[in-house]
């Protein structure tokens, strides 16, 4: 018996297929906001379109898939924004798997409401709902904080913020000085 387990456990270890994580890859590593960011906390939402809209609060909106390079790219900035705003905005991160029919959404409280059919998508709504930023790609964090900022009435052009990766998979954010 021994022996036979020795021979299988030495086979799990010989036959076993090394983790590919690539941050640069299209491939699905898994949900992106914990992996890259560091930050489990986004996902899912704490809220929704319809309640932060009835809640009349600044609300981020943030489309994007797991298996997209840009969206990993993409989610420090997004966590940052998370740790930067948490308790001052509504962030809903939103991924558009189920989004992608060719239906066209009028509702204002559904998310295909406000995506354009590409990701990564970066929304920003005031708190009358109205549309105060929207881009593809990426997006540069002080961009959204002075929008943000703006909304909040908050004066943010002394700060300045970056991303910076401690590893492959995790960011921190930081304030420029």
């Amino acid at each position: 018996m021994k022996l036979f387990q020795s021979i299988l456990i030495l086979l799990i270890f010989l036959t076993s297929y090394p983790v590919n994580a690539s941050r640069d890859s299209d491939s699905y590593d898994g949900n992106i906001f914990p992996i890259y960011a560091g930050n489990g906390a986004v996902v899912p939402p704490q809220t929704t379109i319809e309640e932060s809209l009835k809640n009349e609060r600044v609300s981020v909106l943030f489309f994007y898939l797991d298996d997209s390079s840009d969206s990993k790219a993409m989610a420090p900035v997004i966590s940052g924004l998370d740790l930067i705003w948490r308790n001052n905005i509504d962030l809903i991160a939103i991924t558009t798997d189920e989004l992608q029919s060719d239906n066209s959404e009028t509702d204002l409280y559904q998310p295909k409401h406000y995506w354009n059919g590409l990701i990564p998508q970066t929304i920003i709504l005031d708190s009358n709902g109205q549309v105060r930023f929207d881009m593809n790609g990426m997006v540069n964090i002080d961009d959204l904080n002075k929008v943000i900022g703006e909304l909040k009435g908050i004066d943010i052009s002394d700060s300045s913020f970056s991303v910076e990766s401690f590893n492959e998979y995790n960011s921190i954010i930081s304030e420029k000085k």
